[in-house]
């Protein structure tokens, strides 16, 4: 009988860049399927009204509970703030 391997499951927040260059902060534990929700008008009212967009940043957590309050300490910061910290992405992820 083999063994189901248990996956880790993780979360992450991101930073969209809107189609009409506006930022949008959020959470979720995929991030595939959630740009596509938001490209298909399935996401966040902000994000349909704006058109869609591609998430430039990303954080990946180990819970739930540590995402969300990065994702309310980031959305406190302003549009310079945070295009600054997309700087730091990786872009080989």
């Amino acid at each position: 009988m083999k063994k189901k391997l248990n996956k880790k499951q993780f979360f992450y927040f991101y930073i969209l860049l809107c189609k009409d260059n506006s930022l949008y902060c959020g959470s979720t534990k995929n991030l595939q399927k959630r740009e596509l929700a938001h490209n298909t008008n399935k996401g966040s009212a902000y994000v349909r009204s704006r058109g869609g967009g591609k998430i430039i940043y990303f954080e990946k957590f180990d819970s739930w509970s540590e995402t969300l309050k990065r994702e309310a300490l980031v959305k406190k910061w302003n549009r310079s703030q945070k295009l600054l910290l997309t700087k730091f992405q990786d872009k080989r992820k």
